[in-house]
């Protein structure tokens, strides 16, 4: 007589399902709290890999890219080269990037940001401090300086970003803007403001000036902070110079 064969969902089970179960149910009862990095990545190739351990491949990735933040900015073609990373499962890393950002865009959209800044700061942290070249953003806001869009203007090297005014000007009419905040990151890390820096941004507000358009702030995103030229007195300098019609004399002006 011989003995039943297992169900087909036995077999179906690999060395890692319990392990797997355990991490699902960890979440779902604490978050990610207790949760080390590799585990987070292991959670998310899981969503794509039915039938395999994921723990190996979660290891070398954060091996690879260094940190939770490096494996979720590497490009898909650096992630399939590791063992066990492929087309299919990577759907989960690039997945959940893609829905902070819109959750964190949509927490943004029709608040008023000058009164609600850190709505603002967690975005823009979120969307262009990890870039590896310089992004200029520019978001716009109605009258009552409520965020009506973003828009990602100009992408540059590892340390500079071309910024011309006058397309900036031509994107903040198209959106019917009366108001405008200007970020930008450094992929070095330091926020501090460059030379450069603020001779782009006394050109940009005297350029929005003209067109009635008012430039609330211009934020430098860092590793770790942020730079904001209206905390330094910066914008309230430039507007006074404009207003005087001595924009000149801040070509030059010190950090």
């Amino acid at each position: 007589m011989t003995q039943d064969a297992p169900p087909s969902s036995e077999k179906s089970l690999h060395k890692g399902a319990g392990h797997r179960k355990r991490l699902r149910d960890r979440f779902l009862q604490s978050g990610l709290d207790g949760f080390q990095d590799y585990e987070v990545i292991e959670l998310l190739l899981t969503l794509g890999t039915p039938r395999k351990d994921c723990k190996d491949a979660a290891k070398d990735a954060l091996h690879r890219f260094k940190t939770l933040q490096g494996v979720f900015e590497a490009p898909p073609e650096e992630l399939s080269q590791i063992p066990g990373i492929g087309r299919t499962n990577i759907f989960g890393i690039k997945l959940i990037p893609a829905v902070c950002r819109r959750y964190l865009k949509q927490k943004l959209a029709g608040k008023p940001v000058l009164s609600h800044p850190e709505a603002l700061f967690d975005y823009l942290h979120h969307v262009i401090r990890d870039k590896k070249r310089e992004c200029f953003m520019a978001i716009y806001l109605d009258a009552k300086n409520r965020v009506i869009a973003d828009e990602l203007l100009f992408v540059g090297t590892l340390t500079a970003t071309a910024v011309y005014p006058r397309e900036v000007v031509k994107s903040a009419l198209a959106h019917s803007a009366a108001a405008v905040i200007f970020a930008h990151n450094h992929p070095s890390g330091d926020p501090s403001p460059s030379g450069d820096d603020m001779v782009i941004t006394r050109r940009l507000m005297q350029a929005c000036t003209v067109m009635g358009i008012t430039v609330h702030e211009h934020l430098i995103i860092g590793a770790d902070g942020f730079y904001s030229f209206a905390d330094n007195g910066h914008i309230a300098a430039i507007k006074s110079a404009l207003e005087s019609g001595n924009a000149s004399s801040l070509s030059h002006q010190p950090r």
